[in-house]
């Protein structure tokens, strides 16, 4: 067995709000993670027990990634939030999420992964670790050009 352990951390030029809201678009993070769509259960996709099925690759070599919503908390005030999801297999067990706090004009998200992946060896974890970081910050990047080309808001003075 192999415990895959990373956090990964980007810097946006965008809200808080903007960057937590994108985050919680489980179905639109095929958007920005590459060969992924995700399935979203009944229910509200933006309440701790919210259930979804992450499928990232293609025919055999397709990984399944179930999730439950394990916490959700979002503090408009201090433009703070942290979520945390169970990973219930078949693959992959553990916990997973994302903090996200502002930074000067924009925010900044740490994500985290702590899973077990039973049929992977455990010399193998440092390797996958490494390779699965790598792939969530490219993942970010792609976030934040998402992000980048959405129209925002304009205010007048």
């Amino acid at each position: 067995m192999a415990t895959i352990q990373f956090t990964v951390t980007h810097r946006f030029e965008a809200p808080p709000r903007l960057v937590w809201d994108e985050m919680l678009d489980w179905e639109g993070h095929g958007r920005w993670i590459p060969a992924t769509r995700v399935d979203v259960d009944p229910g509200d996709p933006r309440a701790v027990g919210a259930t979804f099925t992450g499928y990232t690759g293609v025919g055999p070599a397709m990984l399944v990634d179930r999730m439950r919503i394990a916490e959700l908390e979002w503090d408009e005030a201090a433009t703070t939030g942290r979520c945390v999801v169970d990973k219930l297999g078949p693959v992959l067990d553990g916990t997973a999420g994302f903090t996200i706090a502002p930074d000067g004009t924009g925010a900044t998200l740490d994500w985290f992964e702590d899973v077990e992946i039973s049929w992977l060896p455990g010399p193998a974890a440092p390797v996958v670790s490494r390779l699965s970081a790598m792939g969530f910050s490219f993942g970010m990047k792609r976030l934040a050009s998402v992000i980048a080309d959405q129209p925002r808001e304009q205010t007048i003075d």
